[in-house]
């Protein structure tokens, strides 16, 4: 499968973004898709994941509350909807995927394919 990310930009604070993860090459069944972000000079951190077949789903104690991740399953896409914004959500947002047990889903180092990277930036 090859990831595209997308939806990224420049959002004040308060403000709403949604990204995109497109999965092409072959369906998602069977796997958890994750978001984690990378801040500069930070280590990659998870942000959330969704298990496609079931739909179980995680957030970081950051998000919880502000993000939703959500799953279409004719476009084989999942979204990240993020409300209320702040400065320090400021980063870039990858998705990846990975078959590894639930318990793991908070370590990007398991995870098998990444996206591009799309870049969100919270400032007024």
């Amino acid at each position: 499968v090859q990831l595209q990310a997308s939806g990224g930009g420049l959002v004040q604070p308060g403000g709403s973004l949604r990204l995109s993860c497109a999965g092409s090459g072959r369906a998602f069944g069977g796997y958890i898709v994750g978001w984690f972000r990378q801040a500069p000079g930070k280590e990659r951190e998870f942000v959330s994941a969704i298990r496609w077949s079931g739909g179980t789903i995680r957030y970081a104690d950051s998000v919880k509350g502000r993000f939703t991740i959500s799953k279409d399953i004719a476009k084989n896409t999942v979204f990240l909807q993020m409300n209320s914004l702040k400065p320090e959500d400021t980063a870039v947002y990858y998705c990846g995927t990975t078959r590894i047990v639930w318990s793991e889903i908070g370590n990007h180092n398991r995870y098998d394919v990444w996206g591009q990277g799309t870049q969100v930036t919270v400032s007024s």
